[in-house]
């Protein structure tokens, strides 16, 4: 078990406790669990490429605890920042949507979630969690809109990549990466 994997097993460790940390409306707790997810999903890629550590049991752990972050934050949300949910409720929804949809298209066409990390996903998510962090801390919207917008992108380029591959790959850069490969 290396670096880059006991980081991503660190998200899916810490999921429930976000979500207790929401329901016993602990801010602080989730701000600091969070923080920390975030931060490990931040830097188990560019460890795990600096020791050369990348396999595709890493990739298919890293998202796994995306999943587990991603779709947990929404609940403890809800239980410390109900008026949040409430005024972002068609945004919350969206990113959710959204986030999942591709997930569907991988397990049809290959019986398992796809881990394709491309640069899109990697913006995406860096807009994303910059998001969450201003509009719960600051009440600031923007940048979490902005990021849901750019879920729609990575779900195209996601779901695109799905439909042209002929067997689940990981870690591939982006759509066009594919596409030149297969022609």
């Amino acid at each position: 078990m290396n670096i880059p994997n006991q980081l991503s097993i660190f998200r899916i460790a810490a999921a429930p406790f976000l979500l207790l940390a929401g329901w016993l409306g602990s801010e602080t707790l989730f701000f600091w669990l969070f923080g920390l997810m975030l931060f490990s999903d931040a830097i188990d890629g560019f460890i795990a490429r600096m020791l050369h550590q990348t396999s595709e049991l890493g990739a298919r752990l890293d998202s796994i605890g995306d999943i587990a972050t991603y779709l947990t934050t929404p609940l403890a949300v809800w239980w410390l920042w109900p008026e949040i949910i409430k005024a972002e409720l068609l945004f919350i929804t969206a990113a959710i949507i959204i986030y999942i949809l591709p997930a569907f298209f991988s397990i049809a066409k290959f019986g398992q979630l796809a881990s394709y990390h491309t640069w899109i996903t990697k913006v995406s998510a860096v807009l994303m969690s910059g998001g969450v962090v201003l509009l719960l801390a600051f009440e600031s919207s923007t940048v979490f809109h902005i990021a849901v917008f750019f879920l729609i992108i990575e779900a195209a380029e996601n779901i695109a990549i799905t439909l042209i591959l002929s067997e689940p790959k990981s870690d591939i850069r982006s759509f066009w990466d594919v596409r030149n490969s297969i022609s």
